[in-house]
């Protein structure tokens, strides 16, 4: 007599199963969640002091000197490196005012910490992860290094972006109002606020894909999906790019959302590509 194999899962369904067996250490209870909050958090912040502390030691340029080819060579600090917009709009015969005693200090300060926020990005990254983890599967959680990969690049991407084109623009656009009766010649701690608040909206944009791609490979989300409601999530993009921009300008908004429709689309591929089969077969049907 034949024998008839017990009806089961193929191994290509396991490896995409929603019932595929997890650890043990997904089962925590909600103490046990705010316990690796916790621990995570104090990582993070950890890592941003050290980073900051670094970041503190090269906020302005040094000359290293270089015994065998007996020449210098001088380093790029991070204070020149972040005006270098600003002097490249305001020319140069116009500076930026500083109205309190200790504004130059603590604009330092605030550059070495943003720089070190960039420097300790993908550690901090590993850490949403690692808090983020225990309530995966367990080939769910073979998406670590893509994750923290991509949101850190994005992460970084989106602060090059905002600080290499878009500020220029939005920069450039306000001090075209300068004319014979006013001067363009805005406060030092103003100018940086808007600065900070422009690379941090871009930097927390720029994660759409890393985002997308997590829920696409735990099936909350579809390529077929994201694509059908494409026209509400442009007009959605658009709303926040108004809510999220730091000025009230309509180019500010426009080089917010602009970026946002091509991540968009680009998180669509990776839902396509990542998404669970089961689900992208579905969407092809």
């Amino acid at each position: 007599m034949a024998l008839v194999p017990f009806p089961g899962n193929t191994p290509d369904d396991r490896d995409w199963d929603d019932e595929e067996e997890s650890s043990q250490e997904g089962k925590m209870s909600f103490l046990d969640h705010l316990d690796e909050l916790r621990k995570r958090i104090v990582w993070s912040i950890a890592a941003l002091f050290v980073a900051f502390v670094i970041c503190v030691a090269f906020i302005t340029s040094h000359e290293i000197p270089i015994p065998f080819l007996d020449r210098t060579i001088t380093t790029p600090g991070i204070y020149e490196f972040i005006m270098g917009p600003m002097r490249e709009i305001l020319g140069p015969n116009t500076r930026l005012q500083i109205l309190e005693p200790t504004e130059g200090l603590m604009l330092r300060l605030k550059m070495a910490a943003l720089a070190g926020l960039l420097l300790a990005s993908p550690f901090i990254m590993w850490q949403v992860w690692r808090f983020i983890a225990p309530g995966l599967y367990v080939h769910e959680k073979k998406l670590a290094i893509p994750f923290v990969a991509l949101s850190s690049i994005g992460f970084v991407g989106g602060t090059a972006f905002a600080h290499y084109k878009v500020f220029l623009v939005i920069w450039g656009f306000f001090s075209t109002f300068d004319d014979e009766i006013t001067e363009f010649a805005p406060q030092l701690s103003t100018a940086f606020g808007f600065y900070v608040k422009l690379l941090l909206v871009f930097g927390l944009v720029f994660q759409m894909p890393a985002v997308v791609l997590i829920l696409a490979r735990m099936g909350l989300v579809t390529a077929g999906f994201l694509w059908r409601n494409i026209k509400y999530a442009i007009l959605i993009m658009f709303i926040l790019g108004a809510v999220l921009s730091p000025g009230t300008d309509p180019i500010g908004q426009t080089l917010l959302a602009g970026p946002m429709v091509v991540l968009y689309l680009i998180s669509i591929g990776l839902a396509w590509v990542f998404g669970k089969r089961r689900n992208r077969d579905a969407d092809d049907e």
